[in-house]
């Protein structure tokens, strides 16, 4: 059989999705390490990109960390974790994917509260509201659509590259693929190419998922001008070829 069968073969065996280590186990494992990483993500980047929006400084700042932890690989840090007190297993893979869910989540956030348009803010503080108040009634909420689509992208993109987590012994759909190996390419063929569909789908079920979400969280009149600045953003990026 090639490997396509084999594949097939593989998802259709009972035993290799309900067996202790079967795909129903490296499921949940991998949802929980996806969760807490995108969680601890969120307490450590909205606080600082709602605080940061708010005050209007920082812009360079939010720029700088996303670049930063955008430039650190993944897989270097799930190399120099584990000989770190962490040690092997989930804790490593947990804060190598949280530092990577950091700049989707801080960006947006910083961004959502920067759109609030300035008449809404001066009005706001001409009733008498805060600081705190400004930002917790007002920008917050307007800021919401922005860190649905942040967390969106987060949480696609660590779902993904959890797969990564089998190199530390850390669990997820990624040990399927690393089982595979092990058996050699003739005979694990299939199960390798049956793990990758696995996490493909995961991480599409997931997209779509929050994209609803995110559509359902959006107030209806910025639909319209998010799609609109969506178009835009695309045209500008064809003409400078990214």
């Amino acid at each position: 059989m090639n490997p396509i069968e084999q594949a097939l073969v593989w998802l259709n065996d009972p035993l290799n999705w309900t067996n202790p280590g079967g795909v129903l186990d490296r499921l949940g494992e991998h949802l929980v390490i996806s969760a807490v990483a995108v969680a601890l993500g969120c307490l450590v980047a909205w606080p600082i990109g709602l605080w940061l929006g708010h005050i209007g400084r920082g812009g360079g700042l939010v720029v700088l960390i996303a670049n930063l932890t955008l430039a650190i690989p993944t897989i270097a840090l799930l190399t120099i974790l584990p000989l770190t007190f962490l040690g092997f297993g989930q804790p490593p893979v947990i804060i190598a994917l949280a530092v990577f869910a950091v700049p989707p989540l801080l960006a947006n956030a910083y961004t959502g509260v920067r759109q609030v348009d300035p008449e809404t803010r001066d009005a706001a503080r001409g009733m008498g509201l805060s600081g705190g108040q400004l930002l917790r009634r007002v920008e917050l909420p307007l800021a919401v659509p922005f860190l649905a689509a942040g967390f969106r992208t987060a949480a696609v993109q660590v779902v993904a590259t959890a797969a990564l987590a089998s190199f530390v012994n850390g669990g997820g759909l990624g040990q399927i693929i690393s089982a595979g190996f092990g058996l050699g390419i003739s005979v694990g063929g299939g199960q390798i190419l049956a793990g990758g569909v696995l996490i493909a789908l995961l991480a599409l079920l997931v997209e779509l998922l929050l994209a609803f979400v995110e559509r359902v969280v959006t107030p209806r009149p910025l639909r319209r001008t998010r799609t609109a600045a969506r178009a835009d953003q695309r045209a500008a990026d064809a003409v400078t070829g990214r």
